[in-house]
């Protein structure tokens, strides 16, 4: 039996909740892997790069931030590798980056913006962009009862009808793993998974968002066909560019739908 100050936590907790679904947006995380992803959207917001960072002097991720409309925005990319200089991509960086930015900047709503691969047998083509249904892993396989379905780690992104509606994306299931090409496992795996895209970062992101009880939602726009006849490197790296574009505009447009509305009405 719980005890009378459990059962009002958890009252309290349904109330702050529900307050919090009808209050309007006012912060948005955008969470981003790629500096070429992230600048098109740096200049279309006018956002400036955080020089006190918020974050510890150890890493290089990068906060650009400011206020577009009657948001307040910050977009976080996991800078480059401090070793390497390539862009900090995969699911460890996009989990640790989006648990210290909801610790310090206590975002109403997350955005995880990006490109991924996309599958012609589930109707993807190069520039489509996705507003992800749901996330899960395709390379985290655990044959162990119940520790299987925590391996996929299946979690559902926020329901958005009225955003879908007015701006006529496509949905789609979103897999996510830490390689870029796909082996005959992995393949498996997202066939299981049902999934349309696949990216590096979403599940995770999706996962770190669950745990704080914080809605996201998952834009991602297609740089190659993982089904298709090119190389998957090749094919992505040709594309990043001009799909940045493409997803650029969605962004755009899915945070002026956001706008002066509160996540309920989403």
């Amino acid at each position: 039996m719980a005890l009378p100050n459990e059962i009002s936590g958890s009252a309290d907790e349904s109330m702050d909740s529900q307050s919090h679904n009808k209050r309007p947006i006012s912060s948005i995380l955008i969470v981003i892997a790629m500096q070429t992803e992230a600048l098109p959207l740096v200049d279309k917001f006018q956002l400036t790069e955080d020089l006190n960072s918020v974050f510890p002097k150890e890493v290089p991720w990068v906060r650009y931030h400011g206020t577009y409309k009657d948001l307040q925005i910050n977009l976080i990319w996991p800078g480059k590798d401090l070793a390497l200089g390539v862009d900090s991509v995969g699911t460890i960086s996009a989990s640790l980056v989006t648990y210290a930015s909801i610790q310090a900047l206590k975002p109403d709503l997350i955005i995880n913006a990006g490109t991924a691969g996309g599958f012609k047998a589930k109707g993807a083509s190069i520039g489509d962009v996705f507003l992800v249904s749901e996330c899960a892993f395709h390379d985290r396989r655990i044959p162990i009862p119940v520790f299987d379905l925590y391996g996929v780690g299946l979690k559902q992104a926020l329901s958005t009808p009225n955003l879908l509606k007015e701006l006529n994306l496509k949905v789609g299931k979103l897999s996510t793993g830490d390689s870029l090409d796909m082996s005959a496992q992995d393949e498996a795996s997202i066939t299981a998974n049902d999934a349309t895209v696949k990216d590096m970062e979403g599940a995770a992101v999706a996962y770190v968002a669950d745990l704080f009880k914080v809605p996201a939602i998952f834009v991602k726009a297609v740089t190659d066909v993982v089904d298709g006849d090119k190389p998957t490197a090749e094919e992505f790296l040709q594309n990043l560019a001009t799909v940045s574009a493409a997803l650029d505009r969605a962004v755009t447009q899915v945070i002026n739908f956001i706008s002066g509305k509160c996540i309920a009405e989403l």
